[in-house]
């Protein structure tokens, strides 16, 4: 899809206007949520130098629980706290694209590359940057259900 901006004064500064084709009328509620998304936040710790940090939601790869604090790792490999418990991160998180897929895991669907079936009628679950996952058979139902 080409993206083309134009300027338009007559805007309000805190509108966007977005012109398709008709017959990508379909997409627009997609459109929408992915706008949404890319604008929202989350304020981690920098463990390096125990800074709070802005994150955008859609660079978040996995979110891992430890104890209780999350660590937090984006798509460039960097890794943050997160000084909540899981629980709490996942009422913060779009449920769309985020999934809870065991105890301590909450991953970003927009980074998996594939899944298959293991033994124990668990999935793996390969992320874009080769790590791996496995959904434990409580959460399965919730995780097919996301992918459709």
């Amino acid at each position: 899809m080409e993206i083309i901006f134009e300027a338009n004064s007559e805007l309000n500064r805190r509108v966007a206007k977005i012109t398709t084709h008709p017959a990508e009328k379909e997409h627009w509620g997609h459109i929408k949520e992915v706008l949404d998304n890319s604008e929202k936040k989350m304020v981690v710790i920098n463990a390096r130098n125990n800074r709070s940090v802005q994150i955008s939601l859609s660079s978040i790869v996995v979110i891992e629980s430890e104890d209780r604090m999350c660590s937090v790792r984006v798509i460039t490999g960097e890794m943050y706290l997160l000084n909540n418990r899981l629980k709490v991160a996942k009422e913060s998180l779009d449920s769309n694209h985020f999934i809870k897929i065991n105890n301590q895991t909450i991953i970003n669907t927009s980074y998996i590359k594939e899944f298959s079936s293991t033994d124990n009628a668990r999935i793996k679950v390969i992320l874009t940057d080769d790590s791996s996952y496995f959904v434990s058979r409580f959460y399965l139902k919730n995780f097919r259900g996301n992918l459709k």
